[in-house]
């Protein structure tokens, strides 16, 4: 078991299972040590809710940074998810090169968008801006809809081709992120998987799982938060990759069939799934 220790700069949805909600468990059942960095505070998530409370934490960001550094507070990685606003996005670098340790890496996942839409309150320019953060990344985990807006591609959800994957892969590659793991690849009926790219090597790995007929909020920070927990505790990408990819499957079953339980999956019942799999 490793030592090392993650700081994750995302919102808290105080109810709905997304952000910080699910990055610290999950990643502390990983057995790493997690540190937290609240952009925001909301009293739920933004899917299928109304009338929640919002609390912008953005000013508060600098304080807590310059404070870990006179700390002398020195971090094994960096993992930011959703990011609120373009001035959230500019403190990340001013993060990695304060508070993480020389060596350590940056984990970007974009997460602005899905099912070919932006999500509310983001438009082209923090499309942009989000492109150069992912271009200074080590990991970038973006899905489908977020890799083929920060390249201006074409978007293809379904019946894609491996050619085109193969050039979403490059094209983000060119964006700078020295390894890029595209999510939500799709070849065949039932099936559905990740692309884990090397930038360098250009060697390209795939692992696909079944794909369940269910959708859910969250699924992507659950996926992240296993990743970087698995790649702390010495998986390399493809295992982490995989691993994260069976952890999401068995939230996501472990949902189904409660009809009550829309606003996220039941993550914590695949916990001692995700605990076995990193002890093979």
């Amino acid at each position: 078991m490793t030592d090392k220790k993650v700081v994750t700069l995302q919102d808290i949805s105080c109810m709905g299972q997304c952000s910080l909600t699910v990055a610290l468990p999950i990643i502390s059942a990983c057995g790493v040590e997690t540190i937290i960095l609240p952009s925001a505070v909301l009293s739920t998530h933004t899917g299928g809710f109304t009338g929640y409370t919002f609390r912008d934490l953005t000013e508060d960001i600098p304080g807590i940074m310059n404070h870990w550094k006179s700390e002398n507070i020195r971090f094994d990685c960096l993992y930011t998810g959703y990011l609120g606003s373009i001035t959230q996005i500019e403190y990340v670098g001013e993060l990695k090169k304060n508070v993480v340790k020389e060596g350590g890496l940056l984990i970007v996942d974009p997460a602005m968008a899905d099912n070919g839409s932006l999500y509310y309150g983001f438009d082209q320019a923090f499309v942009e801006r989000m492109a150069q953060l992912c271009g200074t990344a080590d990991i970038i985990l973006p899905n489908l809809t977020e890799a083929a807006f920060m390249t201006g591609s074409e978007l293809k959800l379904e019946d894609h081709s491996e050619e085109y994957v193969t050039g979403l892969l490059e094209k983000l590659a060119g964006l700078g992120a020295k390894k890029v793991i595209l999510k939500g690849i799709s070849y065949e009926p039932g099936k559905i998987g990740v692309a884990v790219y090397d930038s360098a090597s250009k060697n390209l790995q795939y692992y696909f799982t079944e794909k369940v007929n269910a959708s859910s909020h969250g699924t992507g920070d659950c996926y992240a938060a296993a990743f970087t927990g698995a790649l702390m505790q010495g998986k390399d990408e493809i295992t982490a990759a995989a691993i994260a990819a069976d952890f999401v499957v068995e939230s996501i079953k472990q949902t189904i069939g409660d009809e009550h339980h829309k606003y996220g999956v039941k993550f914590e019942r695949a916990l001692p799934m995700l605990v076995k799999e990193l002890n093979h």
